[in-house]
């Protein structure tokens, strides 16, 4: 796919737009103000592979702790701000590498001025973001409800007034927990800024419905070249979003580092657990994140020859035992117990 040419971005020490990466965002859930607990977090989702991470940041004590939570991490920092504009700034005084806000419930235009001169003085972007959720009653009284159209003209409203207040360090944010509607919006705003995106559905839901929301809408968007950055919103672990947002992109083939597992449907030859071992490969491959290979995990020892041959490594189940698979050729047989080690033995010694 040939990616929609954005304005370059620096949030910390990563880089969005100009055709950089798509970067992988997440959000804690603890209780900012709790530093250790939203450390610790952040620190299991950087395992994950998240590259940026946001913080809610309710009370001023919430924007106090982004200082100390700055120091325990290495992914870049975003406070989310909604309502309080001296919140805004006490997370820039506190070290955030970006500030989400919607300047429409920020407060008058001499508040949000006041939150883009301290982004401004400290070289931060700002992340604009608009829900279908918040649109104004004049927009949605232009429009008879709450459509695409109404969701960009919202979002390039409060663009230029930060432009106008003399500050272009910007990434928009355009979300609805309507799919179709969601790519929509993207479209019709990737033709009329070239401000980098962040993409996403809100409110997706549960892990389950919220990954094929976020899947569809997410592949829709950015299989046209649009979005710079992205988080799969999931009312779940954190880390589920951004395992879910590595596959999504591994799919479109806009990663090309990760492995890739694939497994057999069960039926009725299936003579081992394949869907407890195919779960079990799916956690211990992310490990081995490093290699840009396909395991399969097939449940039958009659098919699974075949159906792994375009797989680098697999491993095909028979009765109380399995085959292992290098390359499409059988290399050995496995006593059922031993399948799960055998193959990560296989994976840690890849590379030699």
């Amino acid at each position: 796919m040939e990616r929609k040419q954005t304005k370059t971005v620096r949030i910390g020490d990563r880089v969005i737009g100009g055709g950089n990466p798509v970067l992988i965002q997440s959000m804690t859930n603890t209780k900012t103000e709790d530093a250790a607990a939203t450390v610790a977090q952040i620190h299991a989702l950087e395992q994950a592979g998240c590259e940026i991470i946001r913080c809610a940041v309710p009370t001023m004590e919430a924007a106090k702790a982004l200082g100390e939570i700055k120091k325990q991490i290495s992914i870049p920092l975003v406070a989310d701000i909604h309502f309080d504009y001296r919140l805004a700034i006490a997370a820039i005084e506190n070290g955030a590498d970006k500030i989400r806000i919607n300047p429409g419930n920020i407060g008058s235009r001499e508040r949000v001025k006041a939150v883009v001169d301290a982004a401004k003085e400290r070289g931060i972007p700002i992340r604009v973001g608009v829900n279908s959720g918040s649109l104004e009653k004049p927009i949605l009284e232009k429009y008879g409800s709450v459509t695409a159209e109404g969701i960009v003209e919202s979002a390039l409203d409060k663009v230029h007034l930060i432009e106008d207040l003399g500050y272009d360090n910007l990434v928009i944010s355009i979300k609805s927990s309507d799919v179709m509607m969601c790519v929509k919006a993207h479209e019709l705003i990737a033709q009329k800024t070239d401000y980098p995106l962040h993409v996403g559905i809100t409110e997706a839901g549960t892990v389950i419905s919220g990954n094929i929301k976020s899947a569809i809408g997410l592949g829709l968007i950015l299989n046209q070249g649009i979005g710079d950055t992205i988080r799969v919103s999931l009312t779940g672990d954190p880390v589920e979003e951004v395992k879910s947002a590595k596959l999504i992109l591994r799919t479109l083939g806009l990663r090309k580092t990760g492995i890739q597992v694939v497994s057999c449907p069960t039926c009725g030859r299936t003579r081992i657990d394949l869907i407890g071992l195919a779960n079990q490969v799916e956690t211990m491959v992310q490990k081995y994140d490093h290699l840009n290979i396909k395991v399969a995990v097939m449940g039958c020892a009659v098919n699974g020859p075949g159906e792994a041959r375009e797989a680098d490594i697999g491993i095909a189940g028979g009765i109380n035992e399995g085959l292992l698979i290098r390359h499409g050729e059988i290399v050995r047989k496995v006593p059922e117990a031993e399948l799960l080690e055998v193959l990560e033995d296989e994976l840690k010694h890849w590379n030699a």
